[in-house]
C-alpha cells in the first residue's frame, strides 16, 4: 500500500472507530429513526453548498438508480440497524461484530468475480474469521439477543456490498455529488418517522454533541475521505479500515463507557482480524478503481 493509501487507511481506521460510541450516547434518548434523520440531515446541509459549488449533481442526478441503491445499501439500512443493535449491546461489542466486513466483502468479490479466486488461503481465512465472529456471538452476547446480532450480521452485508456498487456503477461521478445525494435521499426517507418518533423534549447537551460529532465528522468529512480510499486502494481492500475500527470503538467503549472487556472479546477479535487478513489479502495487486484525479478531488473536497 502507498504512503496515501495508508494515510487515508488510518484517518479512516479511527474516524469510523469513533461512531460506535456516539451511536451508543445518542439512543440512549433518540430512536434510531430520529439520529438518522439528525445525523444525515445536518451532513446534507454541510455538503450541498460544496456540491453546488462545483456542479458535482447533474450527473449524479440522471444516474439515480445506482445512487438509490447506494443510499440504500450504505446508509439508509445499515445506519439505523445499528441504532437498533447499540440499544442493547454495548458499543465495544458492536464494532468488533462489524468487523467481519472484510470477510463479507471477500465472499462477495469471489462471488461476483470481481477478485481472486477462492484458494486454500481464503477458505482458511473466511473460517477463522466467522470462527471468531462465532467466538463473539457465543460467549459475548448469548442466546438472549438474537435481534441485534441478526441487525448487525445485516450492517456487515451493506457495508461489504456498498463499495462493490460504488466502484462499478458510480466511481466515474463526483464523490461529492453522490454522497449529498445520497444523504439527502436518506433525510427525505427518514423524515416522517423521524419526526413521528423525536422526543418531545430537547435532547442532552451529550446527545447533541453526539448526533454533531456523527454528521461533521463521521459523515461529512468520513465519506469524502472514504471515496478517496476506495480510488487509492480498491473496493475490496477498503472495507480493510474495520481492522482498526473496532480496536477504536473497544478502546472507547471501555475508557468513556466503562464497557468490560474479556478475554473471549480479545480472542473474537484476534480471530476476526487474522482471518480477515488471510481472505482478503491477493497474490495481484489491487487495480485502482476511479481515476487519480478523482482520488485528488476527494481529498480537495474534504
Amino acid at each position: 500500500m502507498s504512503r496515501r493509501g495508508w494515510a487515508l487507511f488510518l484517518s479512516m481506521g479511527v474516524i469510523w472507530g469513533v461512531p460506535y460510541l456516539l451511536i451508543k450516547i445518542a439512543v440512549e434518548e433518540l430512536e434510531p429513526s430520529t439520529m438518522v434523520l439528525a445525523r444525515t440531515a445536518l451532513a446534507s446541509l454541510l455538503l450541498l453548498p460544496l456540491a453546488v459549488t462545483r456542479g458535482a449533481l447533474r450527473d449524479v442526478v440522471r444516474a439515480w438508480r445506482p445512487v438509490t441503491a447506494f443510499a440504500v445499501v450504505e446508509i439508509m439500512v445499515p445506519w439505523v440497524l445499528l441504532g437498533v443493535a447499540e440499544q442493547r449491546l454495548p458499543s465495544s461489542l458492536t464494532g468488533l461484530l462489524v468487523a467481519a466486513v472484510p470477510l463479507v466483502g471477500a465472499a462477495l468479490a469471489i462471488a461476483t468475480r470481481s477478485d481472486d479466486r477462492l484458494d486454500g488461503r481464503r477458505v482458511v481465512g473466511l473460517l477463522t474469521g466467522f470462527a471468531g465472529v462465532a467466538t463473539l456471538v457465543g460467549f459475548e452476547v448469548g442466546g438472549g439477543d438474537p435481534r441485534s446480532v441478526a441487525a448487525v450480521a445485516v450492517v456487515a452485508v451493506c457495508y461489504a456490498a456498498g463499495p462493490l456498487i460504488l466502484a462499478r456503477w458510480l466511481s466515474h461521478l463526483p464523490a461529492v455529488g453522490v454522497i449529498t445525494v445520497s444523504m439527502l435521499l436518506t433525510t427525505v426517507a427518514y423524515l416522517p418517522i423521524g419526526v413521528a418518533q423525536a422526543p418531545s423534549d430537547w435532547p442532552s447537551a451529550d446527545v447533541v454533541l453526539a448526533v454533531v460529532g456523527l454528521a461533521v465528522i463521521c459523515t461529512a468529512v468520513a465519506f469524502v475521505v472514504f471515496f478517496a480510499l476506495i480510488a487509492e486502494v480498491g473496493p475490496a481492500r477498503s472495507t480493510v479500515i474495520t481492522y482498526l475500527n473496532p480496536a477504536v470503538a473497544v478502546l472507547l467503549g471501555v475508557t468513556v463507557l466503562d464497557e468490560r472487556f474479556t478475554a473471549a472479546t480479545a480472542a473474537g477479535f484476534v480471530l476476526i482480524l487474522a482471518g480477515s487478513v488471510l481472505a482478503t489479502r491477493s497474490a495481484a495487486p489491487a487495480a485502482v478503481s476511479p481515476p487519480q484525479a478523482e482520488a485528488d478531488a476527494c481529498l480537495t473536497e474534504a
